[in-house]
């Protein structure tokens, strides 16, 4: 399957900032072509590239006062699957920031007891949250986790994958977030997804099922959307003034929520 994509940010810089950025597909890719650039004011400003243990591709440069503006284009086809080892698992069945699964575990334990069978399991917490919340643009805040959106029973994608990551791992199921590029998504914006660990491999959960699993461009991956953030303003005050982000794909296949899925 060939993607492209691309996003574009621009900022408004009012104190000299140090900016990280996670917006370049992982580096389990291997793009046919690619481009990454960014300007203050119109004049061309080094990024430094930083490689974490997942293969997220950061970009961090310190920019000084005006406007700022990042963009990224690819083109891509497919990828290396991600891999996880056994410490990486142990990481991903405990409690983060917004995913509460010690909170969580008492009622993923009464809605999912009995369920045999991995992907049975896997498509029955996809299902219930999906059925559970309401999609609802700006509905919950950036503070939002897992207990909170279901006590709101609304939300947007990362809401929806943090409260999936906490009933998996409250399950004993090793859990974690994946920031993707995903064709197909309406309104299309950065997209946000839960990934399982099943039958000795990660398995893509998005209980929106707002674009085919089998079509996403991994970004970013990590415990919740702490680690997964497109943007991350160390220091300084940076204002967002734009975004703009696509995603096509010369195929759009069906999504099946009960056949597992992996992405790269």
């Amino acid at each position: 399957m060939k993607r492209d994509v691309s996003s574009r940010i621009a900022l408004n810089i009012t104190e000299p900032a140090e900016l990280i950025f996670a917006i370049t597909a992982s580096g389990h890719y291997s793009p046919e072509s690619e481009s990454l650039a960014a300007t203050v004011d119109g004049e061309p400003i080094q990024l430094e590239e930083l490689l974490d243990a997942h293969q997220t591709r950061l970009h961090r440069v310190t920019a000084p006062v005006g406007e700022f503006v990042i963009g990224y284009s690819a083109t891509l086809t497919e990828g290396d699957p991600a891999r996880g080892d056994d410490v990486e698992r142990l990481v991903y069945l405990r409690q983060s920031r917004y995913a509460e699964s010690d909170a969580m575990a008492p009622t993923a334990e009464a809605e999912f007891r009995g369920i045999q069978g991995a992907d049975e399991l896997l498509a029955a917490v996809s299902s219930w949250v999906g059925t559970r919340l309401s999609y609802v643009p700006g509905s919950s805040l950036p503070t939002d986790g897992a207990t909170r959106t279901l006590l709101a029973r609304q939300g947007v994608c990362r809401d929806y994958a943090h409260l999936c990551i906490a009933l998996l791992r409250g399950l004993g199921i090793p859990a974690r977030m994946v920031a993707v590029y995903a064709p197909g998504l309406d309104p299309m914006d950065f997209h946000a997804v839960a990934e399982a660990w099943i039958d000795d491999a990660w398995r893509a959960v998005d209980a929106t099922t707002l674009a085919p699993r089998s079509s996403l461009v991994r970004i970013a991956t990590g415990r919740d959307a702490a680690d997964t953030a497109f943007l991350t303003v160390v220091s300084g005050r940076a204002d967002l003034v734009d975004l703009q982000v696509t995603a096509t794909a010369d195929v759009l296949p069906d999504d099946d929520v009960t056949q597992l899925v992996s992405i790269a």
